[in-house]
């Protein structure tokens, strides 16, 4: 059996549901009682923002590698990265990284492409959204994704922070944000929307849409117990 280390933290609220999704799926795939192997390196969330605020990309790779040099020091054998923004820096920390990664927007892509998709919105922090890597991701795949305007982008980022990102979710913000991705999504006849964001999922999921729903975080989990599972 293998040994998953998380960077988590990036929020709290969805390393939470890393945990317990990744025991639960373990189990299911498994057919029995025994947990996987865990190792969580629970990082300064705040401390990380601050590298994407300031766009100081080189730094928060170093932030990133030191917390996976940590887990690798605890005997991890693979490693993820329990939240979207970061990936932005995810193909220079592989490079340098002592432990394989499971990178959320490779695997995101891979079932998009899976599904046949052709047209996707994305929505997640404004960094993610503003940003280019799960546009290109899915451009490989012949997938093509869209973001809100500037000011729909604003929107969505004050519904994640700092509310949703405690893990709290509000059922008018909940229809705001279901009014307005349902109108994005019947306008540039999209037949998906990407949750770029792991606390997404804690607020909205498939049976608010009419189109497919790509769950980061569950097809995140999806991978890593498959990893865990796929010596036994």
């Amino acid at each position: 059996m293998g040994k998953v280390g998380i960077i988590g933290g990036v929020g709290p609220a969805s390393t939470l549901d890393y945990y317990r999704e990744i025991i639960s799926g373990y189990r299911r795939a498994t057919g029995g009682t025994n947990y996987p192997k865990i190792v969580v390196n629970s990082v300064d969330m705040t401390e990380m923002l601050q590298f994407t605020e300031r766009k100081d990309f080189p730094g928060l790779a170093e932030f990133l590698l030191r917390a996976i040099d940590e887990l690798a020091a605890a005997r991890a054998e693979f490693a993820v990265i329990a939240s979207n923004t970061p990936h932005i820096v995810f193909d220079k920390v592989r490079e340098r990284s002592p432990l394989p990664l499971i990178s959320i927007v490779e695997v995101a892509s891979a079932r998009a492409a899976s599904l046949g998709l052709k047209k996707l919105l994305l929505i997640g922090t404004d960094f993610t959204m503003s940003n280019h890597f799960y546009q290109d991701a899915l451009a490989m795949r012949g997938i093509q994704a869209f973001v809100p305007s500037e000011q729909d982008r604003a929107l969505v980022q004050s519904i994640i922070f700092p509310e949703l990102e405690e893990g709290i979710v509000k059922p008018e913000q909940k229809e705001r944000l279901i009014k307005l991705c349902s109108k994005l999504i019947r306008d540039e006849g999209a037949d998906g929307i990407i949750l770029g964001c792991t606390e997404l999922p804690l607020m909205i999921g498939a049976k608010d849409f009419d189109v497919a729903v790509l769950d980061t975080t569950q097809i995140h989990i999806d991978a890593i117990v498959q990893r865990l599972t796929s010596e036994l």
